[in-house]
């Protein structure tokens, strides 16, 4: 396992709750990379507990939103971690801020792994969270993994979908094309460089008049003292430009009736990431899958509950306990 050198002191953009226990804690995946983690566990349980996995949103760290989802999860009688991905934050992997839907998908299972194997845990009781492009990779996971018993896609990104076809499927094979041609030639250039070029993370506060408003919603929450964390790729330079084709020939759920365990997909009615979450939520299968919408929130507002408590906590609680 990868050494890990963990920050110890709490440096969340979350307060710190007294009604749970929390530590940092590392696991493996089987790509050999060494994740980090925050553990959360409710005060004076007894027994052997339910548990959560959570991650996102795609270019955060655990200090940001998952962590406040694992937390509060942790206050309502979860053991819940939130875990760094491969590459990113506290988390191992030599090369830093890259993704794979593979890696990242398995970093996923390798939650569950550590999970299964704790004395505290009942190991047939355990789900994942994902949060913006994580609650595809969730449903990813899920559909792979049968110890996956429940999962929470909150405010998701299908994130091949933008990466292949843009916003708002605006995109056409040729602006892909020219894009796989510009990152191609942009692999030749950097060969055998350690520092590479970055495609940029989120415009600084107040993001320019003429951008749509949804790329100001991410100003808002990763470039302000609301959600700004060192060691977000979003707060910062973005992701390495030559991870970006990644998601061009790739997909989620690419068997969605395998995916048999209860899901709850959550959306804010006027995120406009919604058409990737209603979408999705007609390719799954069963009785047991839920779509929320919640009213007057944006994409944003469920990262941590915007200026209204957005966040369904109540509902997503009543899913785990019912499901798990």
């Amino acid at each position: 396992m990868q050494e890990l050198h963990l920050t110890q002191e709490w440096d969340k953009v979350f307060p710190k709750s007294d009604k749970v226990d929390h530590k940092k804690v590392t696991f493996t995946n089987h790509f050999g990379i060494t994740l980090a983690a925050d553990q959360y566990t409710p005060k004076n349980y007894e027994g052997k507990l339910p548990a959560l996995a959570v991650a996102g949103p795609f270019g955060a760290v655990k200090e940001q939103s998952s962590g406040l989802y694992a937390q509060t999860m942790a206050e309502r009688g979860y053991l819940t971690i939130a875990f760094d991905p491969s590459f990113t934050g506290e988390s191992g992997g030599d090369v830093r801020d890259v993704f794979s839907l593979d890696i990242n998908t398995e970093d996923y299972q390798a939650a569950v792994d550590y999970l299964s194997n704790l004395d505290n845990v009942e190991p047939e009781e355990i789900g994942i969270i994902g949060i913006c492009g994580w609650g595809g990779i969730s449903l990813n996971a899920a559909a792979i993994d049968p110890r996956i018993k429940a999962t929470a896609a909150v405010t998701m990104y299908d994130m091949p979908r933008i990466g292949a076809n843009g916003y708002f499927d605006q995109g056409t094979a040729d602006d892909r094309y020219e894009s796989k041609k510009q990152i191609a030639e942009q692999r030749t250039k950097e060969y055998g460089q350690k520092n590479l070029a970055k495609a940029g993370g989120c415009y600084d506060y107040p993001a320019p008049d003429d951008q749509p408003d949804f790329v100001k919603q991410y100003s808002a929450y990763y470039k302000t003292k609301r959600g700004y964390h060192k060691r977000s790729v979003n707060s910062n330079e973005g992701w390495v430009l030559q991870s970006q084709p990644a998601w061009m020939n790739t997909k989620i759920l690419v068997h969605p009736e395998d995916l048999k365990n209860a899901v709850l997909i959550v959306h804010g009615e006027k995120a406009h990431s919604r058409y990737m979450g209603e979408d999705t939520f007609k390719k799954l299968k069963g009785d047991n899958k839920e779509l929320v919408i919640v009213p007057g929130a944006t994409h944003t507002d469920l990262y941590d509950g915007g200026d209204h408590d957005y966040i369904p906590f109540d509902k997503i609680d009543s899913f785990f306990k019912k499901n798990l």
